[in-house]
C-alpha cells in the first residue's frame, strides 16, 4: 500500500474528537488529515443517536460526501480553506502493526496501526494522533507515537479561568467618596466591563461594579434585600444577584461548587425579573440530562414524568423559594400552567427562537462550546441567559474542566459589555454540604 504525501505535517484523528466537533478537521492548517475506515464505521453507528453525538456524526458525514466530491478521499482531498488533505484510509492487515496482545478488531487499536504504518510509511514527517480518548493517548506513548488531546478551546488551567472579581486596597478618601457621592473614577486600575470590586481600607470595606460605558465603579443594584426569600449570604453571593437583576447584562456565568446557591440565585432572580417587574413574559429553566454514574435505564410514563427526576433538582429550588409543601408544589404548577415558568430539557432548545424570556441553564458545564453556541444564539430580542455549573463536576465523556462549554463561554465573554461572570467560593446550603465540598 503506497499513500500519497502533500504536507509534512500528518495527523490521525480519532472517533472521539469527530463526536466532539463534527468540523474538526477545518481546524488543523497545512496537515495531511487521516481518518482510518475504522473511524468511519464507528460514526455510522452513532448517526441515529438524537443527542449531540448524533448530530455531529451526521454534520460530519454530510461534509464528508461533500469533500468526496471534490476529490478522492483516498488520494487526498483538499481543504481549500486551510490547504489541508483528508484521507480515508483502510488497512487490510492490522495485526502486522500491532503488539500481539492487542485485539486487532478492536477499533481503537485500528487506530493505532493505522498510525504505526504511516509513521513507517513516513519516516520524516511529523505525526500525531488526535484523540480526546485518554487510553487511545497512553497506548500511542507506549508504542512510541505521539499523542494530544483534541483542545481548540481549552484553558491553560482552570483555576486560571476568569474570576469576575477584584479586590482592591483603596485609601479612605476614595472609599468615602463612594459611599458619599456613589461612584469612584479609576486611578491606576484597569477594570473589565461588569468586573466586581471588593474594594477595602482598613476595616472597612464596599462592594461595587465596572461599568465601562460611564467608566466608572457603581454601587450594586441589590440593596441586601431578600428576592424572593432568598438573601444574599456573602460579597459573591451579592455580585450574582446584581449580573442576575441587571437589565443590561443579558449574559450571566455563574461558576461554584455544589452548595454556593448558583441555581436558587439564578431562579430568585428569575422569578422576581418576570413575576414581579414583568420584565420578561416567561422564566425557561433548562438542564443537560446526565445521569450522574450508572444510568437506571429506561422510565416509565409520559415525558413529564421521564423528565422529573432530571428535573428534580430544580423543582427543589422552587420548593425552598416559595416554601415548603403542597403550597409551593401548587404554585409551581400554577406558574406553568399560566406559561410563566417552563422547565424543560436541552434537547427541545435546538431550532428554536426564544424571545422576552429569562433562560437558567444549570449543570452547564456537561456542555460541549458548540452546545452553548447554540443555545447562546437561540436568544431572541429582550431574552436573557444565565449559565451556572461547576466545572469539577462534569458527567459528560467527552468534555473535562478546560474544555468545557461553560468554560470556554466565561472566557470568550469575559470583558464583553451586556456580560458578567461570578466565580462563587464559599458554600451556603449547609455546614455538612461545605466541609464535603472540601473534603471529598
Amino acid at each position: 500500500m503506497i499513500l500519497k504525501s502533500h504536507c509534512h505535517k500528518k495527523v490521525v484523528i480519532d472517533t472521539s474528537v469527530i463526536l466532539y466537533d463534527a468540523l474538526a478537521v477545518k481546524t488543523f492548517r497545512k496537515t495531511d488529515i487521516y481518518i482510518p475506515l475504522p473511524v468511519i464505521e464507528e460514526i455510522d453507528r452513532f448517526k441515529r443517536d438524537m443527542g449531540e453525538n448524533g448530530r455531529n456524526a451526521r454534520q460530519f458525514s454530510r461534509f464528508m460526501d461533500t469533500l468526496r466530491s471534490r476529490g478522492s478521499l483516498t488520494k487526498g482531498a483538499r481543504l481549500e480553506d486551510t490547504n489541508s488533505y483528508v484521507y480515508v484510509n483502510v488497512l487490510s492487515d492490522y495485526k502486522s502493526y500491532l503488539a500481539p496482545q492487542l485485539d486487532s478488531k478492536k477499533a481503537d487499536n485500528q487506530i493505532l496501526g493505522m498510525a504505526l504504518f504511516l509513521q513507517q510509511q513516513f519516516p520524516s514527517s511529523s505525526l500525531e494522533i488526535i484523540s480526546k480518548d485518554i487510553n487511545l493517548r497512553v497506548k500511542s506513548d507506549v508504542f512510541g507515537l505521539k499523542s494530544r488531546d483534541y483542545d481548540p478551546d481549552r484553558i491553560a488551567d482552570i483555576e486560571d479561568m476568569y474570576s469576575g472579581v477584584r479586590r482592591l486596597k483603596v485609601k479612605k478618601t476614595r472609599l468615602d467618596q463612594f459611599f458619599n457621592e456613589g461612584f469612584i473614577l479609576p486611578e491606576s486600575e484597569k477594570f473589565l466591563a461588569n468586573q466586581y470590586v471588593i474594594m477595602e481600607s482598613g476595616k472597612q470595606k464596599a462592594l461595587g461594579r465596572y461599568d465601562k460605558k460611564q467608566n466608572k465603579v457603581l454601587p450594586l443594584l441589590s440593596n441586601g434585600t431578600p428576592i424572593w426569600r432568598v438573601q444574599a449570604r456573602n460579597p459573591e453571593q451579592n455580585f450574582a444577584f446584581d449580573a442576575l437583576l441587571n437589565p443590561n447584562i443579558l449574559f450571566v456565568s455563574l461558576v461554584g461548587k455544589a452548595g454556593t446557591g448558583k441555581t436558587l440565585l439564578a431562579l430568585a432572580s428569575g422569578l422576581y425579573k418576570t413575576m414581579d417587574e414583568g420584565a420578561y413574559k416567561r422564566l425557561l429553566v433548562s438542564r443537560p440530562v446526565f445521569p450522574m454514574g450508572r444510568d437506571i435505564g429506561y422510565l416509565p410514563g409520559d415525558i413529564e414524568q421521564k423528565l422529573n427526576p432530571w428535573m428534580q433538582p430544580v423543582f427543589d429550588g422552587l420548593e425552598f423559594i416559595m416554601g415548603m409543601g403542597k403550597k409551593a408544589s401548587r404554585l409551581t404548577r400554577d406558574l406553568v400552567d399560566q406559561g410563566l415558568l417552563s422547565i424543560e430539557p436541552l434537547a427541545y432548545i435546538r431550532g428554536r427562537s426564544i424571545p422576552q424570556q429569562y433562560l437558567i441553564v444549570d449543570e452547564a458545564q456537561n456542555l460541549t462550546p458548540h452546545e452553548i453556541k447554540t443555545i447562546i444564539t437561540r436568544a431572541g430580542m429582550g431574552t436573557k441567559v444565565v449559565l451556572t455549573g461547576d466545572c469539577y463536576q462534569i458527567d459528560n465523556p467527552y468534555v473535562d474542566a478546560s474544555t468545557s462549554g461553560l468554560t470556554y463561554s466565561v472566557e470568550k465573554f469575559k470583558g464583553q459589555e451586556i456580560a458578567a461572570h461570578v466565580s462563587l467560593k464559599k458554600g451556603e446550603r449547609s455546614e455538612l454540604a461545605e466541609l464535603g465540598a472540601n473534603l471529598l
